[in-house]
């Protein structure tokens, strides 16, 4: 709905929320269904109606339990039955500067400060492993935002009685533990009241009247950045960019004005403009953001256009260079499939409001910002959220990489007449072992992206995969080949019950399809049972709007159907015996890494 994307009427929101989410009801969906605790210490009777509004935006339905007013560490610390039977998916915890019951004074020592800072923060962190260990689900803090006055003027950042300085220690500490534990996610007030105004987002009015910590007329935006959080987790981030070329990454026409016209560098205001804003994109690619183009151009002149010697984007930035004078919406869907995308990965970023109208009205699910003049593209796009980072892993820093080199198969495999010899030429080798810490991180973001190959569509935290991992039996799959290192590309869970391996998650990374890694990771997974004792493994389906792809997965692979409800939900079963001949043919399953 554009009404509730940046940028909105956050006051209008409010006053719509009923209308709104009846008609998000109506035309979203299905949902992701998830349990959310909000433990406030202040009113968030608010927050919770407008972020159920942001995150049904997202594909996601939220169940919501809240704590009594102010009473979020009693909450989290003492067990309250109401919550303990909600049994949250997630937990966000409410708080601000106004929570903080131990402010320096001027006559106060080091030691003494010192000592006011480690009780806060302790009672933080208290909360938050309690919390991990009773419920095992990821937990947002809020940080603090800047107090609402100085007592000491600037000198308040500088010395230890200063206010700003105490919540600015505290925000460290914060963000250091949110570094070493990857369940906690910081909310960014800090830097959100600094975009907002510190004036408006914690108006003493809405305080003292209502016990709301932000400001009710800029609530929407607390709830819209807050969302952005949630939908990563829940694997709803986008993945990609389709750029348009022309007056949007360089001032000017490249076909009639030339390559060498092009407003673009350091010589004129908006030529540094564009500039700016081909960093901020090309810095996306460094964090495994996939640049595409979609231009109505002569692909020479889009290509002399990317040469520009002032250009930052080069031809070799983007994955897929689209530059032909067939309709976007046409090139953009190619650009999905040729990288193996859904058309929902991806943010279209072009200056032509017809052309953004097009491919909005056309493409279900793909993102077009509305953006005005080069020097507010950054603001415009950034302030959306779409590529939400909660940790950066080596996959992350490597998948522009991956992604070249699927490019590169795709064009290999045109020169064999046999799939068979297409795949032997590949040259692939795959490590299949149990779940390890180097790639629980890896795994983790896997299970929460994945939907097209998984069969249950379950989503995991980082903790439920390394208590899996205990109690189960975990594989991952990395695979390589002559064209490089996919990664971790695959990632199964079976629970062991009497002589039967019950398969609760079974998933694959798109970008592997049809190289056989499946039938490696089944092999894999048969010769674990046999060597355990089992006799048979029972795989479940699951349909989503996503997932039809593998309806028939495990018929493929030899399982026999067991049942079939109304809904598409269905169970295979495979028997062992010890005669069983693997089915990978093409890869070389290794021991160890090379």
């Amino acid at each position: 709905m554009k009404e509730l994307e940046y940028p909105f009427d956050g006051e209008w929101i409010l006053s719509k929320k009923k209308s709104i989410k009846k008609q998000l009801l109506q035309e979203n969906g299905p949902f992701l269904q998830k349990k959310i605790a909000v433990l406030g210490g202040s009113t968030t009777s608010n927050i919770c109606a407008l972020l159920d509004l942001f995150l049904l935006n997202e594909g996601i339905q939220a169940k919501f339990y809240e704590s009594e007013y102010a009473q979020y560490y009693a909450d989290a610390m003492f067990d309250n039955p109401e919550l303990v039977e909600f049994q949250p998916d997630l937990i966000f915890i409410h708080t601000s500067n106004v929570n903080v019951k131990r402010y320096p004074t001027i006559r106060d020592s080091a030691a003494e400060i010192e000592d006011k800072l480690t009780q806060t923060y302790q009672e933080f962190e208290g909360m938050w492993e309690h919390l991990y260990e009773t419920y095992h689900c990821p937990i947002i803090q809020n940080n603090m935002e800047p107090p609402a006055y100085r007592l000491l003027g600037n000198y308040d950042c500088v010395d230890l009685h200063g206010r700003v300085s105490f919540l600015n220690r505290l925000n460290e500490r914060f963000a250091e533990y949110a570094r070493a534990h990857s369940y906690l996610h910081l909310h960014d007030i800090a830097y959100l009241s600094a975009v907002i105004g510190l004036d408006r987002f914690s108006d003493p009015f809405y305080w003292h009247m209502y016990k709301y910590a932000v400001g009710v007329p800029v609530m929407a935006d607390f709830c819209y950045s807050l969302s952005h959080i949630i939908k990563a987790i829940y694997g709803k981030n986008k993945k990609a960019f389709v750029l348009d070329l022309d007056n949007t990454l360089w001032g000017g026409i490249v076909g009639d004005d030339g390559p060498e016209n092009l407003e673009v560098g350091q010589e004129t205001s908006m030529g540094q403009a564009y500039d700016a804003f081909q960093t901020y994109l090309k810095s996306h690619k460094d964090i495994g953001i996939l640049l595409n183009v979609s231009s109505k151009n002569e692909e020479s002149n889009a290509l002399a256009g990317l040469n520009h010697r002032d250009c930052v984007l080069k031809p070799d930035d983007f994955m897929v260079i689209k530059a032909n004078w067939d309709p976007k919406n046409m090139n953009t869907l190619a650009i999905a499939e040729e990288l193996n995308l859904g058309a929902d990965s991806f943010v279209f970023v072009d200056d032509n409001p017809a052309e953004r109208e097009i491919i909005s009205s056309t493409i279900k699910g793909i993102s077009v910002p509305e953006i005005s003049t080069v020097d507010k593209y950054i603001r415009e796009i950034d302030r959306h959220g779409y590529f939400e980072v909660l940790k950066l892993s080596n996959d992350d820093l490597s998948r522009n990489d991956m992604y070249k080199a699927n490019l590169q198969r795709a064009q290999t495999v045109k020169n064999f007449a046999d799939y068979g010899q297409y795949l032997a030429s590949l040259e692939m080798k795959a490590i299949i072992k149990p779940f390890e810490p180097l790639y629980m991180a890896r795994i983790a973001q896997l299970t929460n992206k994945s939907n097209q190959f998984n069969l249950t569509t379950k989503r995991y935290s980082q903790t439920e995969l390394e208590e899996a991992a205990q109690s189960r039996f975990t594989f991952y799959g990395k695979l390589a080949d002559k064209f490089g290192d996919n990664g971790v590309v695959t990632v199964a869970i079976g629970k062991p019950e009497g002589d039967t391996l019950h398969m609760e998650l079974w998933l694959m990374s798109c970008r592997v399809l049809k190289r056989d890694m499946e039938l490696a990771l089944l092999d894999a997974i048969v010769h674990r049972c046999l060597s355990k004792g089992l006799k048979k493994i029972r795989g479940y389906y699951y349909p989503t709007a996503k997932n039809a792809m593998v309806k028939n997965f495990y018929g493929d692979l030899g399982f026999t159907k067991l049942s079939e409800d109304p809904e598409g939900n269905s169970v295979w079963e495979l028997f062992l015996s010890e005669g069983y001949e693997n089915k990978n043919k093409y890869i070389n399953v290794m021991e160890e890494e090379a």
